[in-house]
């Protein structure tokens, strides 16, 4: 065990547990669908609850879905008329979210939109108090841009796998064809100089930035 995981090990040992609900999701999506990897999981999960806790959302939008677990989540912390638009592009999903979506009593307060965020986005005329992105990083300055000016100011936006596999390092040797990594260095980059937004770089996983709006 390297000494990474054994930190990471330790610090899900000193989180709050899983709901039997998530533990169930997440063990499914382990079993039955493809790059596991990609859900949020226990130690983010209690992070995206207890911001969302922090926040009291009246309005929250996700992009990347995925199985509905950072969903669920994100949920948790919701003001009491408040709801969650969630965006996935993978329509093979859209039974598995909409079923753990009413396992948790949530379905008239969690919205499903199956496609491209791209588009989607700009049908949805809500203003967001928290934004997660995590879909697919080539788009990640294309999600900001269409969503930040209905973020309202003093609104939290959140990106994920912000060190794409410690790719971002300045130590990694990108080859040109690469985009993923080129645009997810450009994007941190380009918030780190964007006067709209504050931000914190918290390397948890693989990475996650926290933005508020200014």
């Amino acid at each position: 065990m390297t000494p990474d995981d054994e930190r990471h090990q330790y610090a899900e040992a000193h989180t709050t547990p899983e709901s039997e609900l998530l533990r169930r999701l997440n063990r499914e999506t382990h079993v039955q669908v493809l790059a596991p990897r990609m859900l949020s999981g226990h130690l983010q999960g209690r992070l995206l609850s207890m911001i969302s806790h922090m926040v009291r959302p009246r309005r929250i939008l996700e992009i990347g879905t995925f199985t509905g677990y950072s969903a669920l989540c994100l949920a948790e912390g919701l003001a009491p008329e408040g709801e969650l638009h969630t965006i996935e592009f993978n329509p093979e999903l859209e039974t598995r979210i909409r079923r753990y979506v009413a396992a948790a009593n949530l379905t008239n307060r969690v919205h499903l939109h199956i496609g491209d965020a791209r588009i989607v986005l700009p049908t949805l005329t809500e203003t967001w108090d928290l934004v997660f992105i995590d879909a697919d990083k080539i788009n990640n300055d294309v999600y900001f841009e269409l969503i930040i000016d209905q973020v309202r100011p003093g609104g939290f936006l959140l990106i994920d796998n912000v060190l794409w596999g410690d790719k971002v390092l300045p130590s990694y040797s990108v080859k040109p064809a690469d985009k993923d990594t080129h645009a997810v260095r450009a994007f941190n980059d380009k918030v780190q100089t964007d006067t709209r937004v504050e931000n914190v770089f918290l390397p948890l996983r693989d990475g996650l930035l926290l933005l508020r709006k200014l």
